[in-house]
């Protein structure tokens, strides 16, 4: 049986306007490609035709002036991006991200705003294969303390992180991350990648409604974490 981790995969990431995915805008992309032969990088610096607040500007260095002067037009660079995922998924090649269902989600967000067509509307049909290392780090190794951002990930799997909040970099970051993952975790590489999707919708379904109750407990208030993976629902407007 031909798994996952005998082929290609291809890591996706964004940075963007803030955290909102119904309404903030995807300033940088990368699309990293990675099989037995090497590694492959495609990124994007995106003018998102807004001002880009200065709390993101310092986390990922991307400023409204340099955005406007040397980025591509949204709508040029979304309808790369879609093309590139959609190629990949038609390829049977699993997309890898972080937090799947932030960047998947706002990414759809923004090409319907866009009148674009959305990655799954490309793909008529065709299952799209996506690998979240964190849900499977979350399922796996359930009873860890700490954060699990990233770069928390990088130093618990012992993987280089310098640099990370920038797409390209978060990208290859998240492919080691995995990668470790599966040699400490054989079963997973063992699955195919329709069986791990699978595997990730129940297992991150499982820890938000945990999650969620247990903000309930405390008395928080909010929506809570999503339970749909890898793409949330789309807002009503």
């Amino acid at each position: 049986m031909t798994t996952w981790a005998d082929g290609a995969v291809v890591g996706f990431d964004t940075e963007t306007t803030g955290v909102d995915v119904d309404a903030d805008r995807v300033v940088t992309a990368a699309l990293v490609r990675r099989d037995s032969r090497g590694t492959a990088v495609r990124t994007w610096l995106i003018d998102p035709g807004v001002e880009i607040p200065e709390a993101a500007a310092a986390i990922h260095g991307i400023t409204t002036s340099h955005a406007r002067t040397f980025g591509r037009p949204s709508t040029e660079a979304l309808e790369q991006i879609a093309d590139a995922l959609a190629e990949a998924a038609r390829a049977a090649e699993p997309i890898v991200a972080y937090n799947a269902c932030f960047d998947l989600s706002l990414l759809d967000a923004e090409l319907r705003r866009h009148g674009l067509r959305t990655v799954p509307d490309r793909l008529g049909g065709t299952p799209l294969a996506v690998i979240d290392p964190l849900v499977l780090d979350r399922h796996l190794d359930r009873y860890r303390r700490g954060k699990r951002r990233l770069g928390d990930l990088c130093a618990h799997y012992e993987v280089a992180g310098e640099g990370l909040h920038a797409a390209d970099v978060d990208v290859v970051a998240t492919l080691d991350v995995l990668r470790a993952i599966a040699r400490a975790h054989p079963q997973i590489a063992a699955m195919t990648a329709a069986e791990l999707h699978t595997l990730q919708v129940g297992a991150h379904r499982a820890w938000a409604t945990s999650f969620n109750e247990w903000r309930a407990g405390q008395g928080y208030e909010g929506p809570g974490a999503e339970l749909a993976w890898p793409v949330r629902e789309p807002a009503l407007v």
